[in-house]
């Protein structure tokens, strides 16, 4: 029987299973054996990540062909206009590649959220704004580099839903076993 599994991943974890000496993976959270990432988080995000042991379920999962979404909640340097985030959601250019059009949104209200550690940069000056990016396609570093590319460089990310799977109140660090279903019908 395949194994589903939702694990909220903290910042600072690598989405495999074998990393460098002092890096921190996948391996040191208990997860099943046989179960590798539908789709990868950086090391500097944080939130929902699909495993399983199911090949055909994970490349289902990550065929752009399937437009799944990906819904990341950005923490941006800025107070981005109306103008800006219809830039963002109209698609922008990144490494000569044009993001598809997807849905951007203000979080209102702002979301608050334990602090990270490391902190991430604040400036005195400079307000900061959470916003919400649903994406159907799934780019190295999309979403920082889509806000780089308006000029609000991304200082958290999490990702907090991938196809009908919410991240909900799962704690960083924690996983549980989910089904297929829950994920995409």
């Amino acid at each position: 029987m395949p194994n589903y599994i939702a694990f909220h991943k903290p910042y600072g974890v690598l989405s495999q299973f074998t990393g460098e000496e002092e890096q921190k993976t996948l391996a040191d959270y208990g997860l099943p054996k046989n179960v590798y990432a539908a789709g990868r988080l950086d090391k500097d995000s944080e939130g929902l990540l699909i495993l399983s042991d199911d090949g055909p379920f994970i490349k289902d999962l990550l065929d752009p062909e399937n437009a799944h979404e990906r819904v990341y909640w950005a923490q941006i340097e800025g107070n981005p206009d109306e103008k800006t985030l219809d830039t963002l959601a109209n698609g922008v250019l990144i490494k000569n590649y044009k993001t598809k059009p997807c849905r951007v949104t203000r979080l209102s209200p702002q979301p608050e959220f334990t602090p990270r550690e490391p902190a991430i940069r604040m400036r005195k000056n400079i307000p900061t704004t959470w916003i919400k990016i649903t994406l159907t396609e799934g780019k190295n570093r999309q979403v920082r580099r889509m806000t780089a590319a308006v000029g609000l460089p991304t200082l958290r990310l999490i990702r907090q839903r991938v196809g009908n799977l919410c991240l909900k109140n799962l704690p960083q660090g924690e996983w549980q076993i989910t089904d297929k279903a829950s994920i995409i019908p």
